[in-house]
């Protein structure tokens, strides 16, 4: 059986960090959270990485990434570009934000020749999130066959503003039956809300499951990604052709209500820390130092895996 592959989605801009998260250490060793979601696949089975980047990032990704990784996995890098778009389409003027997460996986696809995960870059998923995604990779499931790791609103929220997060709901069966994406939810004194228009809010449960972009899939999905994005495309309006996006959320959920493949929910234990605001840091900084305080990362991850 062919070992999985990791995709990481590092080309984001960082608009509400301000910067470069993907670059950003999380330790006194300088390591950043794309080095500990590497380590943990490694450990979980999977046998490459390909991190979808600018072309103009590449050199420093490899200064700072590839150098320490190379000698315990194959890494490989895939360019996400703007003019990037299928025949018959062109890039609408003033367009300079990413077209989403679908153009993003579109990009790596000629480098996906076997089943695949795709994360964020700027995100910590836990060791059993990998170990459970990798484990489902390896199970010789169908070619309609994905998977996704939830994890529960409450402990994805931030004090310090909004976060978009895929609510999803699931069957009896352990399978996604929606996932719905709001781009504004907020931590309220009452608990979590998202606002269309930022003056109504509707509540939340903070038990309520949420896609982090932790995905699996068996690499037949990757034509119906192209179908998705073309259609995403074709849909552009004047007031969307700059600003909108293709997500894995809206693809799945597409995908799901067209009866065109299974999303299997895994549970797991793990726990999710991310950065959305520069002021999120200090909290993930200190969330990884717990990690290592209780065993499970050494101090350096590459010196000794």
């Amino acid at each position: 059986m062919k070992k999985p592959t990791l995709v990481i989605m590092a080309a984001g801009m960082g608009s509400r960090f301000g910067g470069l998260k993907q670059m950003t250490p999380v330790d006194p060793q300088g390591h950043f959270l794309m080095d500990f979601s590497i380590y943990d696949a490694l450990r979980a089975g999977f046998g490459r990485v390909v991190c979808i980047i600018k072309p103009e990032m590449q050199a420093d990704f490899e200064a700072r990434i590839g150098t320490r990784v190379r000698g315990h996995i194959e890494l490989l890098y895939a360019h996400q570009t703007l003019d990037q778009l299928p025949a018959g389409f062109s890039l609408p003027a003033g367009r300079v934000k990413p077209w989403g997460t679908t153009h993003a996986v579109l990009c790596a696809a000629p480098l996906l020749d076997g089943p695949f995960a795709v994360i964020n870059a700027d995100d910590f998923y836990g060791a059993e999130a990998f170990a459970a995604m990798a484990a489902f990779l390896q199970a010789g499931h169908g070619p309609t066959e994905h998977a996704m790791v939830g994890y529960a609103l409450g402990n994805t929220l931030t004090a310090f503003g909004s976060v978009s997060r895929g609510v999803c709901t699931v069957d009896a069966q352990g399978h996604l039956a929606s996932v719905h994406e709001h781009k504004r939810i907020f931590l309220r004194p009452d608990g979590p809300a998202y606002t269309e228009d930022g003056t109504v809010f509707s509540p939340l449960s903070p038990a309520d499951l949420v896609s982090m972009n932790l995905w699996g899939f068996q690499p037949e999905i990757l034509p119906y990604f192209a179908e998705t994005f073309q259609a995403f495309l074709s849909g552009l309006t004047e007031e969307t052709a700059a600003t909108g996006e293709s997500l894995i959320s809206h693809l799945i959920d597409g995908m799901i209500a067209a009866g065109r493949g299974s999303v299997t929910v895994l549970s797991t234990g793990a726990r999710w820390h991310g950065v959305t605001y520069r002021e999120d840091l200090p909290g993930v900084t200190a969330a990884i130092a717990a990690e290592k305080a209780a065993g499970r990362y050494p101090d350096t991850l590459w010196e000794n895996s």
